[in-house]
């Protein structure tokens, strides 16, 4: 599984449309509006790269209010919130 994370400026009277479109990009799983340089974050899961230059250069590419992006590229992934939802399969 190739997971990348897009940073994203936009126009920002146009953050929560634009964070509704980002989600309509099939392998965007999560978009975060967040503080600082940038305006959203776009978390991308998928199994090929070739998908992701897809979605970077032409889907994510083609939606007008956005400004300017830069993508990185997850090597591996640390997270606790992987590793409570694993302990509670099963529990009710």
């Amino acid at each position: 599984m190739i997971q990348a994370l897009v940073l994203i400026k936009v126009e920002r009277s146009s953050i929560p449309h634009t964070a509704e479109q980002l989600l309509e990009i099939k392998g965007i799983t999560e978009v975060f509006s967040v503080t600082g340089e940038y305006d959203l974050v776009a978390m991308i899961r998928l199994k090929e790269y070739e998908d992701l230059a897809l979605v970077v250069t032409e889907k994510i590419a083609k939606v007008e209010t956005i400004l300017k992006t830069e993508t990185m590229l997850a090597f591996k992934v640390y997270s606790r919130a992987d590793l409570e939802q694993s302990w509670q399969i099963g529990v009710d």
